[in-house]
């Protein structure tokens, strides 16, 4: 019961980091895949507990996703940097194209 304590509390701290801490948009990735990384130990660790290893593609699956959350992440943020010079959110014009 411990364990998802820890769990439940790294998943809120990405989540509360993610609605306190909106200057930058790295810091806004890292959150991001914090909830990520805590939704992949939780379920890992819900499928050993409860003995079914029938949802491990599930795991994979969510494991992959996150991979390319990242890689579209930061390649969003290159592409921010390049055009605005900084990575804050706040200069960021969303009616610019």
């Amino acid at each position: 019961i411990a364990l998802l304590i820890v769990i439940l509390s790294i998943f809120y701290l990405g989540l509360l980091g993610i609605l306190l801490n909106r200057l930058h948009f790295l810091s806004i990735l890292l959150c991001l895949e914090l909830l990520l990384i805590s939704l992949f130990i939780g379920i890992a660790l819900w499928n050993v507990s409860s003995g079914n290893f029938q949802n491990t593609s599930f795991n994979l699956l969510l494991l992959t996703i996150s991979a390319c959350e990242a890689s579209i992440g930061l390649s969003l943020m290159v592409a921010l940097s390049r055009t605005h010079s900084s990575d804050l959110v706040l200069s960021l014009n969303l009616l610019q194209y």
